[in-house]
Formats: structure tokens, C-alpha cells, sequence
């Protein structure tokens, strides 16, 4: 094999490959990078659980295919100033070649490779822009290993909508977006994995599913994944949605996350901020006897009972995020019952809605 090929390019495609594969394996093939040389440059691995393949363009001078470890070649391609670079199999070795500079690295046995799964049946269609979504949602999935189940986003479909919702028990993030659908889907789909796929998805994207793994695919580009276990039962996530609200701020979520920051030092060791509901503002505050108290005031419009609620400014924080740049709706209940932050739909049609659960006040 023998190829040369924009350096910057060719180094994106191995760092995002890098990314889905796993550091410490037993068997070293499965941390391998495949570069197939035709008439351009496949770039692809997989540790059977995840799937990739990206195409790159390149001067092809022979064709070819070899197995080298994904983080070595990531790492040696994005150190590189040069414009153009050559990957040249050089006996057991894929020498990485500048004018100025020459590296080798040792080649994988290609023939111990799994190959890239191949990509289930397809689904439906979506705009890679539409999944953006995906990143907000995937604000409330847990980080905690010991319960798998919630580290992932379920995806489901009725006509027309695609539904996207995520929670760790304390937060929940439900998104819906406009799709064509070829075949339904009700899946559990690990969250990294999937905002990966949507972050690096372009144009028209091709949902392909089964009841083992769900893949993104865009030109001659795939990402795909194993599923989770059997989707965490909705009948209480549609509960929760369908809240009886008690008092609604409109409030621009900049203003609002602003202020949840910077009461944020002052939130004593539960890191607890406090939003407090009044006639034509909202006051933030966070008081601890160490650090101190903060107080900052916040325009807003006010409609229903004047309530105060005390949140964990991890979570508020996050939520807050998902709707950057929009005015938004604090739906806030009574009680220990969940706050509901939503916004009016894009033109995208794009729809977000954030549930936080309050903490009982602290003093």
C-alpha cells in the first residue's frame, strides 16, 4: 500500500476512529486502525462493539491494506505541519512519510481482525443538523457504569417524529425531531457512542437498526454500535412530561445560566443553588457559611404562585446549557416534583424539552 493524502484530513479521520476504540484491549487487533487503499482511503476499525468507517481522498500509488494501532498513527498525523503526508508499507512496518520527516509503525496482524460490521437494515432518513439534539439529550444520561441502563439514549419513532430521551434518575431530556421513516424503531443506544456518530454525520443521514445495533451512515461514511439492554420502560418518563404546573418563568437561558454560575462557588458542599420566583424577575442565590452568599437578580416574565426551589447547579447548569441562545420556559411544580424547562420549536422543527428534580431546600 501506498497512498498520499491531505494531512489534516487524514489525521481527523484516524483521531475520530481512535476515539470509538477502546485503549485496553487483551488482543491488540481490536485497537487496530484498517486503512483499504482503492480509489481513495478507507479508514476504519471496531472493537465489535463499535463500528466506523470513514472515507478520505488520496493520490492512491498502490493499492492496499493494512492493520497499524489507531493511537500511534492518530497521534504522529495530527503532530504533523506538512500539508500533504505519504503512508508507505515498508516490509512489516507503515512508514509516514514528509518531505522533512519519516516515522514507522509496526503493522497488526490483519488476517486476526473481526472486520467492521456491516450496517443493519435501514430505517428512515434524517438532516445531520436535526441530530444535533442528540448532545442536549445526552446532558441527562448517567455516567455510571454500575447501571448501564441509564447511560444510554432511547430512541423510538412514531410517524413522522423521531424521539430521542435520557435520564440518570434526577434529570430527564426528551427531544424530538422531523424524520422520513422507512421502519419503526425502539431501541436503548449507549450515549457516547450515538453523539459521536451525530456530531461527525453531514448532510442526509441513513438510520440503519436491528435488535442489535444501530448505525449512522452519510456518503461512504458509517458509525454504528451494539445496543444496550431492552429500552428502559417510558410510562413514567410520559407521566413526568405531562406535569401540572403551578407557576412559568419566561427567562432568556444565558441570562439565567449566567447567574446559576456565578452563584455557583457559594453553593456549600451539596453545591446548591437557589432560584427564587418573584413578580417580574427571578433572584438566584446560593448561600454557604464558608464561602459566603451570593444574589443576583434576573429579568424574567412571571405567570402563576411565586415559588422558590433549590436545585443541584450541576444539573440546573446542564440543562440550561441545552437551550443556549433561546428564551426558554421554567414549568416549576410544587413540591419536590420536577422542574420542566422547554423552548418554542425551531424551524427545524427540532423540540427539546429538560426535566430537573428539585432538592429538598438546605440550609
Amino acid at each position: 500500500m501506498d497512498l498520499t493524502a491531505t494531512t489534516s484530513t487524514l489525521a481527523a479521520a484516524a483521531a475520530e476512529v481512535a476515539r470509538l476504540l477502546p485503549t485496553r484491549v487483551l488482543d491488540p487487533v481490536l485497537a487496530g486502525l484498517r486503512l483499504r487503499a482503492t480509489t481513495d482511503v478507507e479508514v476504519a476499525g471496531s472493537d465489535q462493539e463499535h463500528g466506523v468507517r470513514l472515507t478520505v481522498d488520496a493520490t492512491i500509488h498502490t493499492e492496499g491494506e493494512v492493520l497499524v494501532p489507531a493511537k500511534p498513527l492518530a497521534a504522529t498525523l495530527q503532530a504533523l505541519d506538512d500539508p500533504q503526508v505519504r503512508l508507505k508499507v515498508e516490509g512489516r512496518r507503515l512508514a509516514v512519510r514528509t518531505p522533512a520527516s519519516r516515522f514507522a509503525i509496526p503493522l497488526l496482524d490483519l488476517d486476526h481482525h473481526p472486520g467492521v460490521p456491516e450496517l443493519p437494515v435501514l430505517a428512515g432518513h434524517v438532516d445531520a443538523d436535526k441530530l444535533k439534539i442528540i448532545a442536549a439529550v445526552a446532558g441527562a444520561a448517567s455516567r455510571d457504569d454500575a447501571l448501564p441502563i441509564f447511560t444510554g439514549i432511547r430512541v423510538w419513532s412514531d410517524a413522522g417524529r423521531l424521539h430521542f430521551l435520557a435520564t440518570d434518575r434526577y434529570r430527564m431530556a426528551h427531544g424530538t425531531v422531523p424524520w422520513e421513516q422507512e421502519g419503526r424503531l425502539d431501541l436503548l443506544v449507549p450515549a457516547k457512542a450515538i453523539v459521536e456518530a451525530a456530531r461527525q454525520a453531514h448532510g442526509r443521514v441513513a438510520l440503519h437498526a436491528n435488535e442489535d445495533r444501530l448505525g449512522l451512515a452519510w456518503g461512504h461514511n458509517s458509525i454504528s454500535t451494539a445496543l444496550l439492554a431492552a429500552p428502559f420502560p417510558d410510562d413514567r418518563a410520559r407521566r413526568l412530561l405531562e406535569a401540572v404546573i403551578d407557576s412559568t418563568v419566561l427567562v432568556d437561558a444565558d441570562a439565567l445560566a449566567r447567574a446559576v454560575r456565578r452563584a455557583t462557588p457559594y453553593g456549600g458542599p451539596h453545591q446548591a443553588v437557589t432560584i427564587q420566583v418573584e413578580d417580574s424577575e427571578v433572584r438566584v442565590k446560593g448561600n454557604d457559611p464558608q464561602q459566603g452568599e451570593s444574589e443576583e437578580f434576573v429579568k424574567a416574565t412571571v405567570e402563576g404562585d411565586h415559588l422558590t426551589k433549590t436545585f443541584q447547579a450541576r444539573y440546573l447548569a446542564d440543562a440550561l446549557k441545552a437551550f443556549a441562545g433561546r428564551r426558554i420556559e421554567l414549568k416549576i411544580q410544587d413540591g419536590l416534583r420536577s422542574t420542566v424547562l422547554t423552548s418554542e420549536p425551531g424551524e427545524d422543527g427540532v423540540e427539546l424539552t429538560y426535566l430537573v428534580v428539585p432538592m429538598r431546600s438546605v440550609a
